[in-house]
């Protein structure tokens, strides 16, 4: 019988130990600062009912579903009743809507789970991959000030994560519906269909967008395009700039003014949280989904790596929950897509393989010593220090070797002399030098030397 070749299918990123170990030590950060703003953990099942996942998609979404279907129940005709979740929202959706009586609202909820979509396959394009959400639920109603708390949120993550300088840019869909309705553009197809053609603008150039909106298909006055790229092309650089080129903006419509003041709230609150002023910016270009997002939008970026797009990204939507509940279920949240993410940052050099979760390996120098090399283990176990044991001796060099290519830093040596001694030897792999200290104080030494460790930089491959 013919061997069967072992190979992942494309879009997944699978990832060798220390990798995984860096990747892990990412969900951690966000996770971590998720809980610090008060959010709560929820997990919903990887599969639900086809007709739930897909009550209010279609199109391109609906191509990209993975069905389920066990052998045991294949059916012959029509749709599969399983499908894998491709995002965390409409399970959040379904999630509220089932257990509303059981929630306290404002409902503050993390979640950091894998999903899954039919992506074509691509280099950075993956179909399962993980996401790791927060959304903050109202019940009648949800204070723009939930808006304000979500950049904070974004500031605490990606200061941790320490991936170098970024932005998290802020608009309103309110006062972009409302600058549309104002060019006499109040169709809501027709400003999504603008706004995909304005959002290449940095891609194609400013004349190439013009001449297609004002070409076959648009059919755009001069003027009316005009006005779109000089509105789309508002930036600030502090909270006053920001500011003053809203009130620059001119009159308009109930629509426009209401978010025009929402977002002067918001900004002003933003800094009030503590986000310095040259984390957070006012970008009129950013759009997001037109037919969901209904307030506030955010797009995150790294200052000196603009081709890697946003990071993470968000919004405020009116009704969470309309197709599942009669209630009101207003929401704001955002999503970094933790997987992709990682593997831009890996490509672009911000991340370097991790050390290994394990920090000290005790060495075999004599197997009949091997019950003190295990008592030494269990010792070190006991004080919180992780430890592996070679189980199987072998020259020293090569334990040493292992040690290094595993990224275990702390090499821990107990021959005859130690033993006599009462001490151990230690060789640090990383500043690649080694000393010696008494077997009672060694825990002690080992977690001086983590600690710092962990406050250190982390030196980049």
């Amino acid at each position: 019988m013919a061997q069967t070749q072992a190979r992942t299918m494309p879009g997944v990123l699978e990832l060798l130990p220390r990798e995984q170990i860096a990747f892990q030590r990412m969900l951690d950060v966000i996770a971590r600062n998720y809980r610090l703003f008060g959010f709560l953990p929820i997990e919903t099942p990887v599969m639900e009912f086809s007709q739930v996942l897909l009550t209010k998609s279609g199109g391109e979404t609906e191509r990209q579903v993975y069905f389920v279907q066990s052998t045991g129940a294949l059916e012959k005709d029509g749709q599969p009743e399983l499908a894998l979740r491709f995002d965390l929202t409409v399970p959040l959706a379904r999630y509220v809507a089932e257990h509303e009586r059981e929630l306290s609202f404002p409902f503050r909820r993390y979640q950091i789970q894998r999903v899954y979509r039919g992506e074509r396959a691509q280099r950075g394009r993956f179909r399962e991959f993980y996401q790791c959400d927060i959304d903050v639920i109202g019940k009648d109603h949800l204070s723009t000030r939930y808006d304000a708390e979500i950049p904070a949120v974004i500031h605490s993550v990606f200061r941790e994560l320490a991936i170098g300088p970024f932005t998290i840019q802020l608009n309103h869909r309110k006062l972009m519906r409302g600058f549309f309705e104002g060019l006499g553009i109040a169709d809501g197809e027709q400003q999504m269909l603008v706004l995909r053609e304005v959002d290449k603008l940095d891609k194609r150039g400013a004349d190439a967008v013009r001449a297609t909106l004002t070409g076959e298909g648009f059919g755009l006055a001069e003027d009316v395009v005009a006005k779109i790229l000089q509105f789309v092309q508002v930036r600030s650089t502090s909270l006053a700039d920001a500011v003053d080129k809203l009130d620059a903006l001119g009159a308009g419509s109930d629509t426009f003014e209401q978010g025009r003041d929402e977002l002067k709230q918001v900004l002003t609150m933003v800094r009030d949280l503590g986000v310095p002023e040259n984390r957070f910016a006012l970008n009129l270009s950013i759009a997001r989904g037109l037919d969901y997002y209904t307030g506030m939008v955010y797009e995150t970026t790294l200052d000196e790596h603009p081709e890697i797009g946003s990071i993470c990204s968000g919004g405020r939507y009116d009704n969470l929950a309309g197709q599942y509940t009669k209630s009101h279920l207003p929401g704001v949240g955002i999503s970094i897509g933790a997987t992709r993410l990682f593997w831009q940052l890996r490509e672009a050099g911000l991340i370097a393989t991790a050390d290994s979760t394990v920090q000290a390996l005790v060495t075999q120098m004599d197997e009949a010593h091997l019950a003190d090399y295990l008592a030494l283990a269990n010792e070190l176990r006991a004080g919180g220090i992780a430890t592996e044991t070679v189980m199987e001796g072998g020259k020293l060099g090569k334990q040493f070797k292992y040690a290094d290519r595993a990224g275990i830093r702390f090499v821990l040596v107990l021959g005859d002399e130690e033993l006599a001694k009462g001490t151990v030897t230690v060789k640090d792999m990383r500043r690649n030098d080694q000393f010696e200290v008494k077997r009672e104080e060694l825990i002690k030494a080992l977690r001086v030397e983590l600690e710092q460790a962990a406050v250190m930089p982390v030196a980049r491959d």
